[in-house]
C-alpha cells in the first residue's frame, strides 16, 4: 500500500512539473542563454562567445557555472533547440528530488514521515516554481540532497561516501550558492557524525581526496575573473550602504577620528550587521508564508515560499525535534541555518533562488510536524473527533494547494507580465516571415537581453554569431549585452531619433515607445494576452 502511495505521489509531482512545461511560463533570457550555448557547443565545440568547452559560461558577461549547460546539451541534440529541451532535465531532477526526500527522511530515522515529506515537496510552491524552468539552482538542490543522503548511507557502507563526494562536488559546478552552502554543510556532517566517521576514517580520507581532485578545475575557475565577476556584481560588499552608514555614524561623534568611533563604527561591524539582517530575512513569516520573494520572476502572486498551513506544521515539527534531540535533529537544524547564508552574502535579501535548498529541511520539519500532530490528536481525542480533525487538516491542505495552483496558472502571467519574456517568441515568429522586407530591424531592449532570445528562436548559426558580435561594457550590475547581429539592432527606442536615421527599417518598440499616430503595421501579443510590441515600417 505504501509503495502504491509513493508511486501516486511521484506521478502527481511529475504532472505538476511537466504540464505545459514547454510554454508556461514564457522562456526567459537565462534559459535562452543555456539552450543557445548548448546548441553552439553541439554545432561548433564553442560557446556563443567562442570559448571552447568552458567550465563557466560567459553569459551577458556574467559567468555561470556550466554543469546545467552540459546536462541540457544531449536534450538539445536529440530534441532540437526549444523550450522543452532546456527545461526537461531540471523538471526530471525536480521529480527525482521528491523521491530523494522520501529516501533521506527514512535514512534519518523518521520512516513514518517519509511519504508525507515526499507529498509536501511534490506540492511545494518553492520547489514547483524552480522545477518548471531551466533553473540551475533546482539541479544544485537535487545534488545537495543526494550528497547528504549518500553521506548518511555511507555511515553504514563507506563506499557511498565516494558517491556523496561526487554529488556534492557536482552541485558546486551547477550553481554559485552551492559553493558557500556545501562546504558548511559538509563540515556539519563531519562534526555531527564524527564518532561514526572515526570508525572508517581511512575510507573518508580517500573520499575527501577524491573530492579534492574533482574540484581542482573549479578552484582555478573560482579564482579567475570568471569566478570573481559574479561576487563583484551582486555581493554584499558591492552595496555601499553599510560603508556610508559607517561614515555617517562616525560623523555623529565629536571626535570622528577617535579610537572609540573607529572601534564601534567600522566596515566589519556594519557589513556584519547587514549580513545577519539578510540572513534573518529568510526566516520572516512574510517571506515564507505570505508574499515570497520580492523579485517577480521568483514568485507567485499572494503566495509565500511555503503554504499557510506550514506555519502550524513547522511549529509542531520544531517542538517534536527539540523533544527528540539527536544527530538527525542536529543535521536538520544545521541545514536550515546554513541554507540562506549564500543569499545573505548578497545585497538582495530574502532571495528565494539563492536560498532554494532551504526547502528541503523546511519540508522535512513540516512533514514531521504534521505526522506527529496527527499522532498526538489520535492518542488524545475520541476517535470521531480525531477523524473530523484530520478531515479539517486535509481540507486545509487542499484549499491552500488549490489556491496556489489557481494563482500560478491563472494570475501569475497576468499580474507579473514582465516576469518572463512574454511576446518575444511571437515577435520572432512574425519577423521570420517578414524580415526580408527590411534592410534593418531595430528592436527595443526594454525587456531583458532580447538578443539571446532572438538567437534561440531563430536558431541563428553559432559560428556566424561568434565571429561577428561585440559585447557592450558592463553596466552598474556587472552585466553586458549585444547590440547587433545580422540585420538586428537592439536599443532603447527614441522614435523621433531612430526613425529618420534608419530608412527602410522595421522599428519594434513597446507601446510606450511608439507614438499612437505612427503607422503601426503589427501589434504583438504574448501568450498571456498582453500587448508587448508595436511594429512600425519605416
Amino acid at each position: 500500500m505504501k509503495k502504491i502511495l509513493l508511486l501516486l505521489i511521484i506521478i502527481f509531482a511529475f504532472l505538476l512539473r511537466f504540464y505545459r512545461l514547454g510554454d508556461y511560463p514564457a522562456l526567459n533570457a537565462d534559459e535562452a542563454a543555456i539552450g543557445y550555448n548548448a546548441y553552439s557547443l553541439i554545432q561548433t565545440g564553442k560557446d556563443e562567445h567562442g570559448n571552447a568547452w568552458p567550465i563557466s559560461f560567459q553569459s551577458f558577461n556574467d559567468y555561470k557555472p556550466g554543469l546545467y549547460f552540459y546536462l541540457v546539451l544531449p536534450f538539445v541534440k536529440v530534441m532540437g533547440l526549444n523550450e522543452w529541451s532546456v527545461r526537461l532535465p531540471n523538471a526530471l531532477l525536480g521529480v527525482a528530488t521528491v523521491y530523494l526526500i522520501y529516501l533521506l527522511i527514512k535514512e534519518l530515522g523518521f520512516k513514518n514521515s517519509s511519504e508525507i515529506a515526499a507529498f509536501m515537496l511534490a506540492i511545494s510552491p518553492w520547489h514547483i516554481h524552480f522545477s518548471r524552468g531551466g533553473w540551475e539552482v533546482n539541479t544544485a538542490t537535487f545534488f545537495i540532497t543526494l550528497g547528504v543522503y549518500l553521506f548518511i548511507k555511507g555511515l553504514k557502507k563507506p563506499v557511498f561516501w565516494y558517491f556523496s563526494a561526487l554529488a556534492l562536488g557536482l552541485s558546486l559546478y551547477t550553481y554559485h550558492a552551492a559553493r558557500v552552502v556545501v562546504p558548511l554543510l559538509g563540515f556539519c556532517l563531519l562534526l555531527i557524525y564524527r564518532k561514526d566517521v572515526k570508525k572508517h576514517l581511512g575510507q573518508l580520507l580517500f573520499a575527501m581526496l577524491f573530492s579534492l581532485i574533482l574540484l581542482l578545475p573549479l578552484a582555478k575557475d573560482i579564482l579567475s575573473p570568471a569566478g570573481i565577476s559574479r561576487v563583484s556584481g551582486v555581493g554584499l560588499f558591492s552595496d555601499p550602504g553599510p560603508f556610508n552608514r559607517t561614515n555617517e555614524q562616525r560623523g555623529e561623534h565629536a571626535d570622528f577620528q577617535g579610537n572609540i568611533s573607529k572601534i564601534l563604527h567600522n566596515k566589519v561591524v556594519n557589513y556584519g550587521l547587514a549580513f545577519i539582517e539578510n540572513w534573518g530575512e529568510h526566516y520572516r513569516g512574510e517571506f515564507l508564508f505570505l508574499t515570497g520573494d520580492d523579485i517577480q520572476r521568483d514568485k507567485v502572486p499572494e503566495t509565500g515560499q511555503m503554504y499557510l498551513f506550514d506555519i502550524l506544521f513547522i511549529a509542531a515539527g520544531l517542538m517534536y525535534l527539540l523533544q527528540n534531540f539527536n544527530k538527525s535533529t542536529k543535521l536538520i537544524f544545521c541545514w536550515v541555518a546554513i541554507a540562506p547564508i549564500a543569499a545573505a552574502f548578497t545585497f538582495q535579501s530574502p532571495h528565494a533562488l539563492r536560498s532554494h535548498n532551504m526547502v528541503i529541511p523546511l519540508v522535512i520539519i513540516s512533514a514531521l510536524g504534521l505526522i506527529n500532530l496527527l499522532n498526538w490528536l489520535k492518542s488524545t481525542l475520541p476517535m470521531w473527533i480525531y477523524i473530523a480533525t484530520s478531515g479539517v487538516v486535509l481540507i486545509l491542505i487542499i484549499l491552500n494547494f488549490s489556491r496556489y495552483a489557481h494563482m500560478y496558472w491563472v494570475h501569475m502571467a497576468k499580474e507579473y507580465p514582465y516576469s518572463s519574456q512574454y511576446g518575444v517568441k511571437e515577435l520572432v515568429s512574425y519577423l521570420q516571415d517578414n524580415s526580408q522586407k527590411y534592410n534593418k530591424i531595430i528592436v527595443t531592449d526594454r525587456y531583458d537581453q532580447p538578443y539571446v532570445l532572438f538567437l534561440f528562436y531563430l536558431k541563428y548559426p553559432p559560428e556566424k554569431f561568434q565571429n561577428s558580435h561585440i559585447l557592450t561594457a558592463r553596466d552598474n550590475y556587472g552585466f553586458s549585452t549585444v547590440r547587433d547581429f545580422d540585420k538586428y539592432h537592439f536599443e532603447t527606442i527614441d522614435f523621433d531619433k531612430v526613425r529618420p536615421e534608419n530608412p527602410n527599417s522595421l522599428i519594434v518598440g513597446t507601446k510606450e515607445e511608439i507614438p499612437k499616430e505612427a503607422n503601426i503595421v503589427k501589434k504583438i501579443y504574448g501568450s498571456n494576452g498582453y500587448e508587448y510590441f508595436d511594429l512600425v515600417a519605416n
